[in-house]
C-alpha cells in the first residue's frame, strides 16, 4: 500500500515553532482538565463563598492547586518525553520548584512592613511545564551514558539509584534558580494583566487572541499564560475572566450563523452543522476555515472577543476553572456563583457583533462570490486545508466540512490500495496528542469494518509518541505521517487529508477483507 505524503504547508518556521510549543504545552495541561474541573467544583462547594461552605472539605482546595496540579502537570510533562521515568523524576524536580517558590513568598513577606499587603503563594503550573520535561530529557541523555555498559543483575540497582539521585539534582535546580524565575515571571504577567484590567484594556487581548485561535497559535498563549494566571487568581478570589478570553464560543458561532445565512456554496451548506460543533461541543477549530477564506472576518472575530471581555468585566463575568473544550455547557458547568447573567450576555452579545460585522462583510462580496461560485468553494476547500497545515494534524471535524464537494489534495492525490504480506490486525490513528481528531477517526473506520461484516481487527488511536511494534497499519494525517514512520518503521502507513471522510477507508477495509477471504 503506498502513502500519499503532502509537503507541509502552513506559516513561516516562527508560526510552526510556536505551534509546536502550543501543542507540547496543551499535551501536558489538557490530560489534566479533569483534575482542574475537579478542584474547581471543590472550589463552588466548600470554600467560605461557595455554595455549600465546609471549613474541613475546603481544606482540600489549597493542596490540590499547590501540590497536586502542578507534580500531576510535570509528571504528564516527564513521560511525554521519557515515559514515566521521565515523569517520577520530572515530579521529583518540580516538587524543588514549589518549596522553594514558598521559601521566596515566605522571606519576601518577612521583609515587608507590618499592614502591608502580603504575596500569596505562587503555584508552580509554568514551573511544571519547565522541569517535567527538563528533568526527563536530561534524565534520558545520563540512561544514554551507560546504556548497554551495566552488567547482568545490576541494572535495576543502577536504574533506581541513577533516577533517584538526578531526582534529587534536579530538585535542587528547581529549589533555586528556577523557583526565583517563575516568580519573576508570574509576577510580570500579574503585573501586566492587573495593569489592563485597571487601565479597562482588558479586550485588546482579543486583537491578539483572536488571530492567534485561527492560526492555531493560541495554545502557547492559552496554557502558557493565562490558565496559570486564571487558576492563580481563582485560588484568591474563587473565580477569574482569564478563563472567558480564549474559551468564548461567541465568536465562532456568530461567524457560522453568518455563513449559514449569508455564505455561498459548500461553506453555506457546511454551516449550520459546524455551528452545532463549534457551540455545544467545543470545537472551536470547524470555524477557522471560514475566516481563512476571507481574512477580513478575522475583525469581526476579534470585534466580538472584545464585546464578550469587556461585558464580563463590566458585569464581573468569570469562571471557576478551565472550560475545556469551550463548550457553551462547559462555560456554563464552569461559571462563578452569581456570574451566570454576565457570562451568557457576554456570549450572546460577542455572537451577535461577530454575526452583524461579518454579515456586512459577507452581504459587500455576495455578488463577486455569485459571479465565481466554482472558485469560492474551491477557496472554502483550500482554507480547510490551510488550517489543517496551521494546526500540524488532520481534524474529523475539520474533514467533515469538506463533505463530497471539495476533497482537497489530500482525497485527490489518495493512494489505491494494494496486496501486502503482513497481516492486518492492529489499526491505529495517530496524531499529536492521540484524542479528539484521531478518536473520531478511529470511530469511522470501525463503523466501515462493522457494515462490511469484518471482524477481529483492532482500531485504536494513540499519540504518535506512544505508537510500538504491535501496530500492523498506522493512519495519519500527511503532515504527521513521517514522524509516525519512525515511531513504527515496520508498520503499514497511510496518510489522509482528513480523518472524517477519506476515500482511503474504503481501501482499507477492502485490503483487510481480501486478506480474510485470501487467508493472508
Amino acid at each position: 500500500m503506498t502513502t500519499a505524503s503532502a509537503p507541509s504547508k502552513g506559516g513561516s518556521k516562527a508560526q510552526v515553532h510556536v505551534q509546536r510549543f502550543g501543542t507540547f504545552l496543551s499535551g501536558m495541561i489538557m490530560p489534566n482538565i479533569p483534575a482542574l474541573i475537579a478542584w474547581g467544583i471543590f472550589t463552588a462547594f466548600f470554600i467560605d463563598v461557595g455554595w455549600t461552605p465546609n471549613a474541613d472539605l475546603a481544606t482540600i482546595v489549597g493542596p490540590f492547586i499547590h501540590y497536586l496540579l502542578p507534580i500531576l502537570i510535570a509528571y504528564t510533562g516527564g513521560t511525554m518525553v521519557y515515559g514515566i521515568r521521565g515523569g517520577v523524576v520530572g515530579s521529583i524536580a518540580t516538587m524543588g520548584a514549589i518549596a522553594g517558590s514558598d521559601l521566596i513568598v515566605a522571606n519576601i513577606n518577612a521583609a515587608l512592613p507590618e499592614g502591608a499587603s502580603q504575596l500569596g503563594q505562587v503555584h508552580m503550573f509554568i514551573g511544571a511545564m519547565i522541569l517535567g520535561p527538563l528533568g526527563a530529557w536530561t534524565m534520558k541523555k545520563i540512561d544514554s551514558i551507560w546504556e548497554g555498559k551495566i552488567k547482568a543483575g545490576f541494572e535495576m540497582l543502577v536504574n533506581m539509584f541513577s533516577a533517584g539521585i538526578w531526582g534529587f539534582v534536579m530538585a535542587v535546580v528547581g529549589f533555586y534558580p528556577v523557583a526565583w524565575l517563575v516568580n519573576g515571571i508570574m509576577q510580570a504577567l500579574s503585573t501586566a494583566v492587573n495593569w489592563l484590567v485597571e487601565m479597562n484594556l482588558l479586550p485588546l487581548t482579543s486583537i491578539l487572541i483572536e488571530p492567534a485561535k485561527v492560526f492555531f497559535l493560541n495554545n502557547a498563549i492559552n496554557h502558557g499564560v493565562l490558565t496559570p494566571l486564571g487558576v492563580t487568581q481563582a485560588a484568591e478570589t474563587g473565580s477569574s475572566i482569564l478563563f472567558l478570553l480564549e474559551a468564548n464560543p461567541g465568536p465562532g458561532v456568530g461567524l457560522l450563523l453568518a455563513f449559514t445565512i449569508f455564505g455561498l456554496g459548500a461553506a453555506r451548506a457546511s454551516a449550520p452543522g459546524a455551528a452545532v460543533i463549534q457551540f455545544f461541543g467545543g470545537i472551536h477549530e470547524v470555524y477557522f476555515p471560514y475566516a481563512l477564506m476571507k481574512p477580513v472576518l478575522i475583525v469581526a472575530l476579534i470585534a466580538g472577543g472584545m464585546t464578550g471581555v469587556t461585558t464580563n468585566m463590566l458585569l464581573g463575568g468569570a469562571l471557576r476553572a478551565p472550560a475545556a473544550p469551550g463548550s457553551i455547557i462547559a462555560v456554563l458547568l464552569q461559571t462563578a456563583q452569581g456570574a451566570y447573567f454576565a457570562v451568557i450576555l457576554s456570549v450572546i452579545l460577542s455572537a451577535a457583533v461577530t454575526f452583524v460585522i461579518s454579515a456586512v462583510i459577507l452581504r459587500a462580496s455576495r455578488k463577486r462570490d455569485l459571479e465565481s461560485m466554482a472558485a469560492t468553494d474551491d477557496a472554502f476547500g483550500a482554507a480547510i486545508t490551510q488550517t489543517e497545515a496551521a494546526k500540524g494534524k488532520s481534524s474529523d471535524h475539520l474533514g467533515g466540512l469538506r463533505g463530497g464537494a471539495a476533497t482537497g489534495a489530500g482525497g485527490a492525490a489518495g493512494a489505491a490500495a494494494t496486496a501486502t504480506e503482513r497481516e492486518v490486525k492492529n489499526i491505529v490513528f495517530a496524531c499529536d496528542a492521540g484524542m479528539g481528531s484521531s478518536a473520531m477517526g478511529a470511530s469511522v473506520l470501525r463503523n466501515k469494518f462493522k457494515k462490511a461484516g469484518v471482524e477481529d481487527v483492532t482500531v485504536v488511536n494513540k499519540a504518535i509518541a506512544n505508537l510500538d511494534s504491535s501496530a500492523d497499519l498506522v493512519i495519519t494525517q500527511n503532515q504527521l505521517t513521517d514522524r509516525a514512520r519512525q515511531q513504527t518503521p515496520d508498520a503499514i502507513h497511510i496518510s489522509v487529508d482528513n480523518f472524517m471522510n477519506s476515500p482511503k477507508y474504503d481501501e482499507v477495509v477492502d485490503l483487510v477483507r481480501a486478506q480474510h477471504e485470501d487467508g493472508v
